[in-house]
């Protein structure tokens, strides 16, 4: 399936600079497979052609037309009850994505994620491993707020999700924080429960995903603070922030 905002499914195009570096890329990859040695074909020179491509198709601009596809998005029906949509904040090029599961009220009012009280305590996380929001990139499984802050519905997970593929195709982040049950449970595609599943790394297409409590559930449940900090730790390890 083409993932909304992605080159995935696209054919290539000889007058567009990016298709040819990506011609590039997997022609140096198929030379160094096959043994050539008359020049650096090393996977550090590939990478590093691959970050010429993502210059020259900026994530920034990626993001801008993917809300634009998104529009006054009435494709499930929690469009009727909304104030705002909330697609996300943050640096275009993050190494570290928060995911979390859809907007609460203060969220819905102001249109940008994790802005109520268990944004301010995300953003407390987020100083602690020694960072800022400027610095991330937050967003949501969903981007409106269901009635009540009930749980999303499959239907509305399903029809929203691909707009959140989209994003992290955009950013291509290093990492990813996934924020509680719906958070880690969808971006790995699994029903294991969230106090299984925090505290390891798991993989996404290369991205390394660590699944941690939801703030809103902290704020609840203010014992689970420590489980979370030492699973900021891992992360911070891992980062080498």
């Amino acid at each position: 399936m083409v993932r909304a905002g992605s080159n995935y499914g696209k054919a290539l195009d000889d007058n567009n600079p990016g298709d040819i570096l990506e011609k590039t890329c997997n022609t140096l990859r198929y030379m160094a497979e096959a043994g050539c040695t008359g020049f650096d074909c090393a996977e550090k020179t590939i990478g590093i052609v691959k970050n010429l491509d993502r210059n020259l198709s900026s994530a920034a601009d990626d993001l801008k037309e993917l809300r634009s596809l998104i529009g006054d998005c009435q494709r499930c029906k929690l469009c009727k009850e909304r104030t705002n949509i909330v697609f996300g904040t943050g640096d275009p090029d993050a190494r570290l994505v928060f995911v979390g599961e859809g907007p609460g009220y203060d969220e819905d009012q102001q249109g940008e994620p994790f802005v109520g009280k268990a944004g301010q305590l995300l953003t407390k996380i987020i100083q602690a491993i020694n960072l800022t929001r400027e610095k991330v990139y937050i967003c949501n499984i969903i981007k409106c707020r269901p009635p009540g802050n009930r749980n999303p519905a499959p239907d509305e997970i399903k029809t929203c999700f691909p707009f959140l593929e989209g994003q992290l195709d955009a950013i291509r982040p290093d990492f990813i924080c996934a924020l509680g049950t719906f958070a880690a449970q969808t971006l790995l595609d699994t029903v294991e429960p969230i106090s299984r599943l925090r505290g390891r790394f798991f993989d996404l297409r290369g991205i390394k995903v660590m699944p941690t409590y939801h703030p809103a559930y902290l704020l609840r449940n203010s014992e689970k603070k420590r489980d979370v900090w030492e699973d900021m730790k891992k992360l911070m390890s891992m980062m080498d922030v």
